[in-house]
């Protein structure tokens, strides 16, 4: 394929994908056909492009394109006079071309329908990111930490939920939007987190998804916090392994090596988290860690408070935990203990590796809760840098 063909064909992909399903689905109320159109409309443009030229509205071709493998499909099924219908609803039972500027933009609808609570919770996520970004299976099963099977059965068995129960793709209205926005927002820090390790590219898929919300819902401000949050934790990524690989925590982090530019994003959203929640306590306490490149230093007075804001109206058990590890930070091991006593969490990894820390502050002996920190930690740069640690507690270095 000619390079200025392929090129084309990828930029679409990328930048056209969740637009086009969107607007799609939203017309058929059916996901699974709306997507497998759009595939077979870029395949055609793989094989049409190189020889007749790149068009010179890509989006409208493809858009066209995958409408009439939709309504050749129906007429194939012989159910045309019942799908030909809601087909009308995407511009007629003849597709005519139409220029990028006619084409609604669905995403919005298209991730609150990703997100409606009738969706396993498990799901919502690998969903969005199938939907609206169009990644495949594999990588969305590779990042989730599940088989491609798993993932694809999953992610089968919830878009013919989306058609057998009717769910509509749309905004809810006032009433209902506060708790379905909190799901999109959800779904989309758990992308973000499931990400973390830095292969899987999922942190920038994430990135890219809340930084539609806030395209799409300029005056949420839960919205941008989230963002905000989300940006000020990638600004950091470049210094959290060493050249060579070596895992290299928070306070010590080289703070030239952390995006400057990402941080000035993030604190144009934090301003526009007008309003109290979750996720601008979340944004604030990652603006406090990154001020650390303007000060020299980490106010863990501030971040403590923080974090005790943010687990009276999110009390999760990674809040919980990050609350501890503040107030031991600040110099309260003995209070940040009887925290974590306080907790149930187990497998939690984390949580073991706080309470080490805290029982070293305090005297006691780490010995057990290193051991189980241990034994929950899966990343080997991770474990090495723990196992040094301890290593020198238990030496006396």
């Amino acid at each position: 394929m000619p390079a200025d063909a392929a090129q084309a064909v990828e930029e679409a992909a990328r930048t056209s994908w969740g637009r086009l399903l969107a607007h799609l689905a939203a017309g058929t109320r059916d996901l699974a056909a709306a997507e497998d159109a759009l595939a077979e409309a870029f395949l055609a443009a793989v094989r049409s492009w190189p020889r007749s030229g790149v068009p010179d509205r890509p989006e409208a071709w493809l858009l066209t394109a995958a409408r009439r493998t939709l309504i050749d499909a129906a007429r194939r099924r012989d159910v045309a006079t019942r799908a030909l219908p809601s087909l009308a609803r995407l511009g007629g039972a003849e597709p005519e071309p139409v220029a990028p500027s006619a084409i609604p933009d669905k995403r919005l609808e298209l991730l609150f329908t990703c997100a409606h609570p009738a969706i396993a919770v498990g799901v919502r996520s690998p969903l969005m990111l199938q939907a609206v970004l169009g990644l495949d299976a594999a990588r969305i099963a590779s990042a989730f930490l599940v088989s491609p099977a798993s993932m694809g059965q999953r992610l089968v068995r919830a878009k013919a939920k989306i058609k057998q129960a009717g769910i509509p793709f749309a905004v809810p209205g006032p009433e209902q939007l506060p708790e379905r926005l909190e799901f999109v927002l959800d779904a989309i820090y758990a992308a973000y987190g499931t990400g973390w390790d830095e292969r899987s590219g999922l942190v920038d898929e994430a990135l890219r998804l809340a930084r539609l919300v806030t395209e799409l819902l300029p005056d949420e401000p839960e919205a941008h916090g989230l963002l905000a949050a989300l940006l000020h934790g990638a600004a950091r990524e470049g210094a959290r392994r060493t050249a060579d690989g070596a895992f290299v925590p928070l306070d010590e982090q080289d703070v030239r090596r952390w995006s400057p530019v990402l941080m000035a994003e993030a604190e144009r959203h934090l301003l526009r988290a007008t309003a109290p929640g979750p996720y601008r306590l979340q944004a604030a306490i990652q603006s406090v860690h990154n001020r650390r490149a303007v000060t020299g230093t980490t106010d863990w007075t501030a971040i403590a408070a923080l974090y005790d804001a943010l687990v009276t109206c999110a009390p999760s058990i990674g809040a919980q935990v990050a609350r501890a590890a503040a107030h031991m930070q600040n110099g309260a091991p003995a209070a940040a203990l009887a925290m974590l006593d306080a907790l149930d969490a187990p497998t939690y990894q984390p949580y073991w590796v706080v309470r080490a820390h805290c029982l070293h502050r305090t005297g006691a002996d780490p010995g057990g809760a290193t051991r189980t920190a241990l034994g929950l930690t899966e990343d080997p740069a991770l474990r090495a840098h723990l196992t040094e640690t301890f290593h020198d507690w238990a030496t006396g270095r």
